[in-house]
Order: structure tokens, then sequence, then C-alpha cells
């Protein structure tokens, strides 16, 4: 028993050993991290955040890129169950002097690691740790690819301040091609009943989109941001890389600024409780305007906060433990 006060959601219906993406996920796992998050979310209110749910399991952190809020968040979320918490990182490691991948991996799981917290430049090398880990593997970034804590946590938090998600508007914006956090959360939003807009320079979205056949979700593209924020309920700005200006993608971060960037003006278009989200961190006053950033419409800081629930709730499920919280 972890506590006398609050039982512990069940977990009858989650299979995962990984968490890959949510690509493969069902309406019920989405509903099971989400109660499992509440559960977390209110320990996470106590005085003594911390409960001994995960006390004896060791989870590495494995990045190889740079990170400040996903690292951080898993490291909190792991030392908040109790669990040991190892960093590693691919400039202090002997990932410098040619470990391999599944080197590394093996190196880990000797040392004792249960879960592995991995982020990747290559697209797919969390699927690659998967099949050669005994451990679990949860993907926090891959290349281009996907991002599935983040936009478990996006949603968690729409879910937050607006209930159900079923029939909700949402608006991306931005460089969505090479966002490994919108892949994800389009995934994650169509499966749960959101309607999608996608918006931004068409060289910064995605290819096949109008492909029928095209191994995506539903959804819809719209050039002028005006029109694609229209009646909006979330309105998600990505944030946009330097060298997409300079790999000639853009012609100019002004012209970005001026066409695609929200505004509190083009606000005024969406729904009157609109939430303005990105996942961080925010070129400020380039995808969002100042005020749209920081006004009383922003939840960017709620993302950060129930980040820590969402992935002390995916490092609880994975664990395989039951009990009470």
């Amino acid at each position: 028993m972890l506590n006398e006060t609050t039982a512990a959601p069940k977990t009858n219906a989650w299979n995962h050993r990984h968490l890959l993406d949510v690509d493969d996920f069902t309406p019920e796992e989405f509903e099971i991290v989400f109660s499992t998050a509440d559960a977390m979310s209110e320990i996470l209110s106590r005085p003594i955040k911390k409960v001994p749910a995960l006390r004896g399991q060791t989870v590495v952190n494995l990045f190889y890129e740079n990170s400040t809020r996903t690292r951080a968040s898993f490291e909190i979320a792991a030392k908040n169950l109790s669990a040991d918490v190892l960093n590693v990182t691919s400039t202090a490691s002997s990932i410098t002097k040619g470990e391999s991948l599944i080197d590394t991996l093996k190196t880990l799981e000797a040392l004792g690691a249960n879960i592995i917290v991995m982020r990747h430049n290559f697209s797919g090398a969390p699927y690659l740790a998967a099949k050669h880990s005994k451990a679990s593997i949860i993907n926090a970034g891959d290349g281009w690819h996907a991002h599935p804590t983040q936009a478990l946590l996006d949603l968690y938090t729409i879910r937050k301040h607006k209930g159900s998600l079923a029939g909700l508007k949402a608006t991306i914006v931005g460089d969505v091609r090479h966002s490994r956090v919108a892949h994800s959360n389009i995934w994650g939003m169509t499966k749960l009943g959101m309607e999608v807009t996608l918006c931004g320079p068409p060289t910064l979205l995605p290819y096949g989109l109008d492909n029928p056949g095209a191994n995506f979700p539903k959804v819809r593209v719209e050039n002028q941001v005006e029109k694609a924020v229209a009646n909006a309920d979330v309105v998600m700005a990505l944030r946009l890389q330097r060298e997409r200006q300079q790999s000639g993608l853009l012609p100019s971060v002004r012209e970005y600024v001026e066409r695609y960037q929200i505004t509190s003006e083009r606000l005024k278009k969406a729904a009157k409780d609109v939430l303005v989200m990105h996942p961080g961190p925010v070129n400020e006053d380039i995808e969002l305007a100042t005020e749209s950033a920081y006004g009383e419409k922003s939840v960017i800081n709620e993302q950060v906060s129930n980040g820590v629930a969402i992935r002390m709730a995916i490092l609880y499920l994975l664990s395989g433990r039951q009990g009470e919280l």
C-alpha cells in the first residue's frame, strides 16, 4: 500500500511495455493515463510530494540531444515516485568513444536499469532500443518522428480545462513537418475525436496530406492563419527553428511573423475560451506575440506543470506495480 487515502486507478486494460508513440493507443488507454495523472496531481498537491511506488526501481534518462523541460520533468517525476535516477548524456559517456546504442543499452541493463527514458536525434531509434532492451523504453523525442509524453501532457491540459475532447477544434500553427510534438499530438487529438487544422508555410507542412491513402490522420489544411484559428478551441504554436530559414524553407523570419504569428488580434476569431499552447521553448515575438504567450488564454506554464504528473503516470504504469497512491 502506497497511501491509505488515494486509490490507484485500475489499469487492467494497460498492455504497453514501452511508450514509443500514441498512434497505437485506444481511447481507453488514453483515459487510463489521464486518470492515473489525476492521482499523481493529487500527490503533487501534498506538502511532501513523494510516494514509494517505484522504490527499488532504477530509471535512466538517456539523452542524445539537449533538453531542459523533458529531462528535468522525468527526473522530478521519477524521484517523486522514489525511484533511483541516473542521467546519461551522449557528451559525457562512452558514446563519444563510438559506443553503439545497443551496447549502451546493455551496459545500462547490467547496471540495473528498469526503465530507460530516451531522446535521440534519429527517428526510430527508440523502436530499435525496444527490440534489444529488457528494460521498458520511453520515447522522449526521436528526430522529427514522435514525442508521446509531450502529446499526452498537452491532451491532459486540454482535458482539465474542457472536459471531453470529442468535438473540440484544434489548430496547430508553424513547422509541422519537422515537429515530433505536432505528429504525436495529431494522432492523439484525432483518436480522441478532435478536429485538427494545420497552418503554416507550405514548405513546413507534411507531404501527402491531400492523399487519401497516406498513413496519416485526417486533418484540414489552411494557409491563412486567420481562417485557421476561426472558432478554434485550442491554438498550438510550434517553435520555429532558425535552421529552417538557413536551409531555404523560409524567405525570412520577418515574413513568417507577419503571416503566421499568433497575436491577440488574430485570437479574437477563435472561441472565447480558447487555450493558447506551445511545447516550449518559445521564441518570443516570433511564433507567439508576447501578449499571447503570457496572456490569460495561455496555458503554457500549466503544460510544464502537468508534464510532471503525466510522466509520473507513465513511469508508474510501465513499472507494472499496482497499489495505493
